[in-house]
This record gives structure tokens, C-alpha cells and sequence, in this order.
């Protein structure tokens, strides 16, 4: 009967791939390994595939809120998906908050890039992250560069990730923090 068993445990090895992929489920979310698969709809209902915009190239994920905090790192985010999207960077921001809250914000902030709602956050689930925001860099082909999690209104954060996105697309760094500043310092000598 024992061996039975082991032929029979030794048959089943022996079909079964080496190394086969482990479920999306339980897989580490972190930087060198394969992004989550992950699917969201936008505002007006079109399915984003995180896979196919990795396929095309690199992607910032962006876990957020319309918080205080995150609305004072909105504009270094803009000003990264400003600055690499002419070289393939696409940018995807997933808020925490009820649709016409977002749709009101997108206006209002002049989001230009892609954008959706996740109230109940089940993104942060898929991302393994329970921190506000969190920001994923993604290389093409869907292999994770980097994960920045937390608020840092200063930019610093922001500059982190800068750098990362240019080196994930080839590209010159650009400081994010001084193009805001400059841009903020611009305004109030116009008013």
C-alpha cells in the first residue's frame, strides 16, 4: 500500500510543471515581482486592464483619496505623469471615494490622465496595501520597480518616485518638487 502511494505521489510530481505560477491571491505584491492582475472601470464605464497598459508600457498606480494630504500631492503627481507620459509612462489614479465626489474633484484639479473609483477600496486588497496613498511603479511587461507608500506633502516622496519613473523609462529626472514650486511661486506673482 506505501508503495502505492509513493507512485502515486510521484506520477502526479511528475506531471505537474515545475515551478508552476503560484494563485494571483498569493503572491507578494512588491518591487521585482509581477504586478496583480487588476481590472477597474473608469468613470464612464470602460474597463482599465492593468495588463494591457503594461503591455504598452510602463504604469504609476496610484492608491489615493481627495484628503488634505493627498491634495497637496496631487500636483507633484501631475507633474510626474507631465514629464514621462512622451516617453510611455501612463498614469492611473484609484480613488477612495464616492463617484460624484471624484467626478467633482477630476474637474475641479484638471486630472488629465486616467482615473478611477474604488469606494469600497478593494484595490488596496489586490495591492496588499492598506496605507493611504500608495503609489506602484510598474515597468512594461508588468514587473513592479517600486512601491512609495504614505503622504509626504513636502514632494519628497514624489521626487523618490520621479526618479524611479526615469530611470524605468529612460529619461532625465526631472524634480517634481521645484516644477511645482516654480509653477505655485508663478501664480502668486500673477495675483
Amino acid at each position: 500500500m506505501t508503495r502505492l502511494l509513493v507512485a502515486a505521489l510521484l506520477a502526479v510530481a511528475c506531471v505537474l510543471p515545475a515551478g508552476a505560477d503560484e494563485p494571483a491571491a498569493t503572491r507578494k505584491v512588491a518591487p521585482g515581482e509581477q504586478a496583480p492582475a487588476f481590472k477597474i472601470k473608469d468613470a464612464a464605464g470602460k474597463v482599465i486592464d492593468l495588463a494591457e497598459l503594461t503591455a504598452k508600457g510602463p504604469v504609476l498606480v496610484r492608491l489615493t483619496c481627495g484628503c488634505s494630504g493627498c491634495d497637496k500631492e496631487l500636483a507633484y503627481f501631475q507633474q510626474i505623469h507631465d514629464a514621462y507620459k512622451t516617453q510611455g509612462l501612463t498614469s492611473l489614479f484609484i480613488f477612495k471615494e464616492p463617484d460624484t465626489k471624484v467626478a467633482q474633484y477630476a474637474t475641479d484639479k484638471k486630472l488629465n490622465m486616467l482615473y478611477a473609483v474604488d469606494s469600497k477600496g478593494d484595490s488596496w486588497g489586490v495591492f496588499q496595501t492598506k496605507t493611504m496613498p500608495t503609489n506602484i511603479l510598474i515597468e512594461k511587461g508588468g514587473k513592479i520597480a517600486t512601491i512609495a507608500a504614505g503622504c509626504d506633502p513636502s514632494g519628497l516622496l514624489a521626487n523618490k518616485v520621479s526618479e524611479k519613473a526615469a530611470k524605468v523609462v529612460g529619461s532625465e529626472t526631472v524634480n517634481v518638487k521645484e516644477k511645482v514650486e516654480a509653477k505655485k511661486g508663478e501664480e502668486k506673482s500673477k495675483r
